[in-house]
């Protein structure tokens, strides 16, 4: 999973003051607007600024956080915003937490979704999306080595890995049956060959220190972090009305067949499917919202995973692209209110694809981290994230097809998208550069491009 190598430091003997909940707001609405570079580039965000810098928690409880949420379908990182503000400020300071880690993106991406469709005919814009989508390509395939490394530790799982992808690739077999199939493979490879799936890609705890945190390695579990049947209980209740209410008030207005009611319940599965991140999920999303319900095109995907490449928060956001362009396209709210109709569709789908995600650190926190170091709870998970790597090699392809030959095989190879894709991959694997770069290069050639092709 995520490594994180944190740099030496002064120790300082005195820990630090305690973080009202107001400092902490202004912290989290900080991260929100920070939060590039996937996962890792932000796990590490938070590392920096509150392991080393401001010293909020340990380095141990950090990370002891973060391999709970990595056990977990969903954001990782969002889950461990959560995680950590639930940790110093009880329930408001996890909802408070976790929702600005998502917030700023989520404006961003309905402001950039409604230049997407309102001008993506216009040169520049056009350009823009010519030169980032190749270099999306190599994100990806740079995203199926970066988890393969990773993942793949010996030859069991290497086959799960090729099954999965000749499963989606060949045989269409939908997500939710091979992560299904994985886990099965995973609960009993971890009864019967435990020493193949044993989770030998955990985050040491690190020996760097950083001085006294205000939740330090000894600070004892707080009340509220407890695990007790009551609460749970009363927070499993309340999650399921956040989730009912709505949906009984989507059905009420539009039927169970109207495009926002099945947003709402296709984004609920896809959000407990994200297992190994948005990279995992996205060949789903592809199946239902581009196959199945038609909501938009395989061109406006990708631009889409653009676009969600380019803004801070989860990748997963890109969520929030799909149901925009779907919902506008759809005219779900009637042809006079089109941005209207994808805002609300754009806010609706990040409601339900993020519930799961409070719901899982604030309800079931305490009862999973007990079970943490268990082979028979971590095995199927081991088995799930080398399937992941198989299905994201699968959507390198399926971007790739698209970029390449974007009217087909039987129309011309786009020479040009290629060269761009390639100079992605070698900056992205041989020069380790950014994800933010890359994009920002890459467009500014597409955008050249472009205006030379119209001049």
């Amino acid at each position: 999973m995520t490594h994180i190598a944190p740099q030496a430091a002064d120790t300082v003997a005195v820990p630090p003051p305690p973080v009202s909940f107001w400092q902490a707001f202004v912290f989290w609405l900080k991260l929100g607007f920070i939060s590039f570079g996937g996962p890792a580039g932000q796990i590490a965000i938070m590392h920096q600024e509150l392991v080393e810098q401001r010293r909020w928690i340990s380095e141990r409880r950090f990370l002891h956080a973060l391999n709970y949420c990595m056990l977990l379908p969903g954001p990782e990182a969002q889950q461990l915003a959560t995680y950590i503000g639930w940790l110093m400020h009880r329930t408001r300071g996890g909802v408070i937490a976790g929702v600005l880690f998502v917030l700023p993106s989520l404006f961003i991406l309905i402001g950039l979704s409604w230049v997407y469709i309102a001008f993506g005919d216009v040169p520049v814009v056009a350009g823009l999306f010519y030169g980032i989508k190749p270099a999306v390509t190599a994100i990806v395939i740079q995203a199926a080595h970066r988890i393969g490394s990773r993942a793949l530790k010996n030859s069991w799982l290497w086959a799960i890995a090729a099954a999965s992808f000749v499963a989606i690739f060949a045989l269409n077999v939908p997500f939710p049956l091979i992560v299904l199939g994985a886990a099965v493979l995973g609960y009993l490879g971890g009864r019967f060959a435990p020493t193949r799936f044993s989770n030998a890609g955990g985050h040491g705890a690190s020996r760097a220190a950083f001085g006294p945190a205000l939740i330090d390695d000894e600070t004892p579990t707080p009340a509220h972090a407890r695990f007790r049947w009551s609460r749970l209980a009363l927070l499993l209740v309340v999650g399921a009305a956040l989730w009912v209410l709505p949906m009984g008030v989507l059905t009420a207005l539009f039927g169970w067949g109207g495009t926002l009611t099945q947003m709402g319940w296709f984004f609920t599965k896809a959000a407990l499917l994200t297992f190994g991140g948005a990279y995992a999920v996205l060949p789903y999303v592809y199946q239902g919202a581009v196959g199945h319900y038609g909501w938009l095109s395989p061109t406006q995907m990708i631009d889409g995973l653009a676009l969600g490449e380019t803004t801070p928060g989860p990748l997963i956001m890109v969520v929030a692209f799909v149901a925009f362009v779907g919902a506008y396209l759809q005219q779900a709210l009637g042809g006079e209110h089109l941005f209207l109709a994808g805002a609300v569709a754009a806010c609706l789908v990040t409601w339900f694809t993020f519930l799961p995600s409070f719901l899982f650190i604030l309800a079931g926190g305490p009862l999973v981290e007990s079970t943490h170091n268990v082979l028979k709870f971590t095995a199927p998970l081991t088995a799930i994230t080398a399937a992941v790597v198989g299905v994201i090699l699968n959507l390198a392809l399926f971007f790739g097809y698209h970029v390449l030959w974007p009217k087909g095989f039987s129309g011309a190879f786009d020479w040009v998208s290629a060269l761009i894709a390639v100079s992605a991959a070698i900056a992205l694997f041989r020069f380790k550069r950014g994800v933010i770069p890359v994009l920002m290069v890459c467009g500014l050639a597409g955008v050249l491009v472009q205006l030379l092709r119209l001049a």
